[in-house]
């Protein structure tokens, strides 16, 4: 019960957490210059992993540091690196994490944005602790102009890495698509993880509608916009790249309080429970499912016992209504009824078990009666909104879950909503 309270405090966190790391090295994120890593590459800062102290760990630089540290700065300027983004995109808003930098922490940071037409060709290969930026590296990256990039960030202090103030987050309000990002630290110090929060954008023009993708894949600007519960993994992750690396890179709710002492089945073998729990996500762009998949991968012991999908399309107005509501409103019609689901397993689901034939913006994947997924992935065409609008309103049937379908019990912990 204990760990229940504390997720409820996770409510005074910035809405934008809930968008994809836009940054982090599992979606293709990488570091391609910086001035100095004399005692941790700066590399680091796009780790997936939380950073970790270990008292005892030295190298021959100095003390090991799990994130990003330059030497003491005895010479004009500041520290800085260029970072390239794994998905471009919006973004949201900004975590940098100090964790454990508690005597060596930079204390004032800025954060400039550049879109590049092609990718950069600069590299930074190997370990680089105790290296430094050379004289071509310098004059090659120079070229790029990032001084004078837009600021995302300007210039702010940082708290030091202890554990109650090391989340040092920053909203941005940028409206153009970013590839890179200048991180700046002044004059020095160390940062252990850089998140950068936001929702890919993807050139639609290039993918042809007889062409079937997955339209809520993060890659492809599918984003998470509400849940129920995410007490171990957070639904996010179910729509990352490949399959996932173990159960923390999946969405996990915990236990739920309200299952029957003594569990009982239907004829299909779906157990007959009170609760369940949801995620939403909005696609990348509307369209047309006509596959789904719906992979238990390292979930053995506590995969969900059954599932079901519900779509309906959403105007920007249609959406804002739900979200003020927890997605207890809205035009849901099912996709696909539900489904006994088995341990560590791909299911997949065709037209032969989905029930709509008309393009959606939204999905609500249900899971009863709680449990973890590690991958969704929900493969159609692209359909132009007017369309899809259009379709949608010649066909759409309203469709109400009864009234505790998405209010949680005193025993769930509160949906996180992001306001985007």
């Amino acid at each position: 019960m204990a760990e229940r309270r504390m997720a409820r405090k996770a409510c005074a966190e910035p809405d934008f957490l809930q968008f994809n790391d836009l940054g982090c090295e599992t979606v293709g994120g990488k570091v391609i210059f910086a001035t100095d890593e004399w005692f941790a590459p700066a590399r680091n800062l796009l780790k997936r992993e939380p950073p970790q102290f270990i008292t005892s760990a030295f190298t021959e630089f100095g003390k090991w540091m799990d994130g990003w540290e330059t030497r003491r700065k005895r010479t004009p300027g500041h520290d800085w690196c260029i970072i390239q983004l794994g998905v471009p995109g919006l973004i949201h808003g900004f975590d940098v994490d100090t964790s454990f930098f508690t005597g060596n922490h930079s204390p004032y940071i800025s954060i400039q944005a550049g879109c590049l037409d092609q990718e950069s060709p600069f590299t930074l290969e190997g370990d680089r602790t105790g290296m430094a930026a050379s004289d071509s590296q310098m004059a090659a990256v120079a070229k790029l102009g990032s001084e004078v990039w837009p600021e995302l960030v300007s210039v702010s202090q940082l708290q030091p890495g202890y554990s109650d103030c090391c989340h040092n987050y920053f909203k941005v309000s940028f409206s153009r698509r970013v590839t890179h990002l200048r991180l700046n630290m002044y004059p020095d110090g160390g940062i252990a993880r850089l998140r950068v929060y936001g929702v890919g954008l993807r050139d639609w023009s290039s993918v042809s509608t007889d062409q079937d993708v997955d339209l809520v894949a993060l890659t492809n600007g599918g984003v998470c916009l509400g849940y129920s519960d995410a007490h171990f993994g957070h639904p996010r992750n179910m729509i990352g790249l490949g399959r996932a690396a173990n159960m923390a890179d999946g969405w996990e709710t915990a236990r739920r309080l309200d299952r029957p002492k003594k569990l009982q089945a239907d004829q299909r073998g779906i157990l007959q429970v009170p609760g369940w729990e949801w995620a939403v996500f909005r696609l990348g762009h509307p369209g047309l499912i006509s596959s789904v998949e719906v992979d238990t991968n390292h979930f053995k012991g506590n995969f969900p016992d059954s599932c079901r999908i519900e779509a309906c399309t959403l105007t920007p107005e249609e959406k804002a209504q739900c979200i003020g509501s927890r997605w207890n409103s809205g035009k849901w019609r099912v996709l696909l009824p539900p489904q006994k689901l088995r341990p560590h397993h791909i299911h997949h689901y065709g037209k032969m078990e989905l029930k709509l034939s008309h393009p959606v913006t939204h999905v609500r994947l249900i899971i009863a009666p709680d449990g973890g997924i590690s991958r969704l992935r929900l493969w159609g065409r692209p359909i132009p909104f007017t369309a899809t609008l259009a379709s949608s309103r010649s066909t759409l049937i309203i469709f109400h879950l009864p009234a505790n379908t998405l209010t949680p019990t005193s025993n769930d912990s509160p949906g996180h909503l992001s306001f985007e």
